[in-house]
């Protein structure tokens, strides 16, 4: 499955095929941060009033060198005890001192993340029409590195899409019919700078008891779905799936190309891995959402853990 997901990225998006229509971005033709800028002071006053009960849930998952991840990456952690080999002690700070440190190497786009603008794109180009030759610097991002994003904060929805069932299977997918039927039947709406996050049961039912299938595929977002989701101006789309779209892919979808359809054309942020499941088993349909990702010049993506306040 792993093969076949490779596969047809290189496919999708290396074959070198025609051109894909650039549309300058409605933010302006120099703008680096697309649906942020609906962060704006009134958007986060009236996402404050969603706070009825004080509680606090971390919608990121813990993570660590046996979290399974889209291929190659990984992640390895070690702790250390620098300059107190065989018991030493740091006698310079004045006291028989001693700490731990960590040291940690890892490709970032694992567990719950934060999907850059200049993530994926399509025939060279990214968000706004920047060409990959031009920002995508094996020491970073030159432009849409995930350091610039402004804290998002706003109101957020979380749409059960499960149905009848614990979890939708690898595979399944959705689009505009089902989002609507599912906000009509739960009472939500969507609309101009929201976050949407879709709940599918897939990590809660998967990641633990059966990590390989659950990195090997997942339901989601279909295309005509990515298409109808960004009609709504939101300011990110995400999911409990570590990846947003259903693989396997739909007959006649391409393979991740909501993330194209989001990121690039749209400037719209990508969330991957939200637990979402204690948020729908506590009837919350709309909360605040916050979320401060960390500041590294010119990352692609960011390990992030937002806050659901409600």
């Amino acid at each position: 499955m792993k093969r076949t997901i490779i596969a047809g990225l290189i496919c999708v998006f290396g074959s070198g095929g025609a051109f894909a229509q650039c549309t300058p971005s409605k933010w302006g033709a120099d703008d680096e941060i697309g649906s942020a800028n609906h962060v704006t002071p009134e958007r986060i006053m009236a996402a404050s009033g969603l706070i009825k009960q004080g509680k606090a849930h971390p919608l990121g998952i813990v993570i660590g060198s046996e979290t399974p991840a889209f291929p190659p990456r990984s992640l390895s952690l070690q702790v250390v005890q620098p300059n107190q080999q065989g018991g030493q002690k740091l006698s310079a700070f004045g006291y028989e001192g001693n700490y731990n440190d960590d040291i940690i190497q890892t490709w970032v786009g694992i567990g719950s993340q934060l999907d850059g603008l200049g993530h994926l794109g399509e025939a060279g180009k990214y968000y706004n029409c920047l060409d990959e030759k031009e920002i995508s610097a094996i020491t970073g991002l030159t432009k849409l590195g995930t350091h610039a994003v402004p804290p998002l904060v706003g109101r957020a929805v979380v749409l059960d899409m499960t149905g009848d069932k614990d979890a939708l299977a690898a595979g399944e997918h959705f689009g505009q019919a089902e989002i609507e039927a599912a906000a009509e039947a739960q009472g939500v709406t969507m609309g101009a700078g929201d976050i949407i996050l879709f709940h599918t049961g897939w990590t809660e039912t998967m990641l633990e008891s059966e990590p390989t299938a659950w990195v090997s595929g997942e339901p989601g977002l279909n295309n005509a779905g990515a298409e109808y989701i960004a009609s709504l101006d939101p300011m990110a789309v995400g999911a409990d799936t570590w990846g947003l779209e259903p693989i396997p892919a739909p007959d006649g979808d391409k393979i991740f190309y909501g993330h194209v359809t989001l990121l690039m054309k749209n400037g719209i942020y990508i969330l991957e891995t939200m637990d979402t499941g204690p948020l729908v088993r506590d009837g919350v349909t709309e909360f605040m959402f916050v979320l401060g990702q960390p500041r590294i010049r010119g990352t692609v993506q960011a390990m992030i853990n937002p806050i659901a306040l409600y």
